[in-house]
């Protein structure tokens, strides 16, 4: 996952961001990190096959971060498919771009429009946007995406999947023709190559965490004895002392909160998560999660991408996913970054 022989101090970038890498604990690069980082730097187009907790987001942030600090008037512009990653990123672009005075804005749903388009007029260097969002301002005139010389596209297969492709391409046409382009994506169909193809100019093709998903978590079923209650095996396994950090996916918003008010009447620190709550609720939500101020968060399938927390010890699947590909979202929430994670799926 890291590469040991080489540390943050060997990449061509400058002291400030340096500084901030390593105070946000970064000493050596992941292998996407790696690789990408001197590609960007030199300009380059990537095309970039990772999977999710493979550290691209700094991959990214890092060497564009660098670029605006020697250049203002670069503009970047960041598109991601939910508002939950959104905001993942916009904080990893807060601490690493501390003390540099580059500004950003985020583009997304659930936030006040207005303001959006406040700060907007203000020109700042990094716009960090959902589609939908972004495609909405771009019609409203709010954004002029003739102005962005560099872009990012995030998790594109997600954003395929979630209906985006149409967005995108509106987007990608009105971008300037002469821009640096980051693709990144943990898989690649004929859908995304084809944006991929249209976007990127002569790409760098990386290619990280061939090994296959979940190989630093630890898979296993919980199998339901006649007479035994879901909630009650799922009560047991909370007591034991080895799940520390626990995300728990059900199937539906409803369910999510049934089981968040049962956990609670058992005196579990616990909230749920779901499609159906305000942003600004969402918001406090993931930050309690992260500062331990809950000990478990109950999710449906919009946690399944974009919550980057860390040291999630346990992932249950309180509901069985839909499909493979859902399960393989739900437990990249943990084992992440090289450490060890457990998943437990009820059957």
């Amino acid at each position: 996952m890291f590469v040991d022989d080489y540390e943050y101090s060997q990449f061509q970038i400058t002291k400030i961001l340096k500084r901030n890498a390593y105070n946000k604990g970064y000493s050596n690069p992941t292998k996407i990190q790696y690789k990408a980082i001197p590609e960007i730097l030199n300009g380059k187009d990537i095309l970039g096959v990772a999977t999710t907790g493979s550290g691209k987001t700094a991959a990214f942030l890092i060497p564009l971060i660098d670029k605006v600090v020697r250049d203002k008037s670069n503009r970047v512009l960041i598109v991601v498919p939910t508002r939950e990653l959104a905001m993942q990123i916009q904080d990893e672009f807060r601490s690493l771009a501390k003390d540099t005075q580059i500004k950003s804005v985020l583009i997304m749903g659930g936030n006040s429009m207005n303001t959006q388009i406040s700060i907007l007029k203000s020109n700042p260097n990094f716009i960090i946007a959902t589609p939908g969002r972004l495609k909405d301002l771009t019609n409203r005139r709010a954004i002029n995406l003739q102005t962005i010389n560099n872009v990012v596209l995030d998790e594109v297969d997600r954003m395929l999947d979630m209906g985006f492709i149409q967005d995108i391409k509106f987007i990608v046409e009105k971008l300037n023709r002469n821009r640096q382009s980051l693709f990144f994506s943990a898989t690649l169909n004929r859908k995304s190559e084809e944006i991929a193809n249209t976007l990127l100019h002569n790409p760098v093709r990386i290619e990280i965490e061939t090994q296959g998903p979940g190989k630093n978590v630890d898979q296993d079923v919980v199998r339901l004895q006649k007479g035994q209650s879901k909630f009650d095996v799922l009560l047991g396994l909370l007591e034991s002392d080895s799940l520390e950090k626990v995300l728990i996916f059900t199937s539906t918003k409803w369910g999510a909160d049934k089981l968040c008010e049962s956990l609670r009447q058992k005196d579990v620190y616990i909230e749920s998560l779901h499609g159906g709550k305000r942003q600004n609720k969402r918001t406090r939500i993931i930050e309690k999660f992260k500062n331990g101020k809950i000990d478990v968060l109950v999710a449906t399938d919009v946690a399944s991408r974009g919550l980057d927390v860390d040291n999630i010890s346990h992932v249950i699947n309180y509901d069985m996913p839909q499909c493979y590909d859902d399960y393989i979202h739900r437990i990249g929430r943990t084992g992440r970054a090289g450490k060890k994670g457990f998943a437990l799926t009820f059957v």
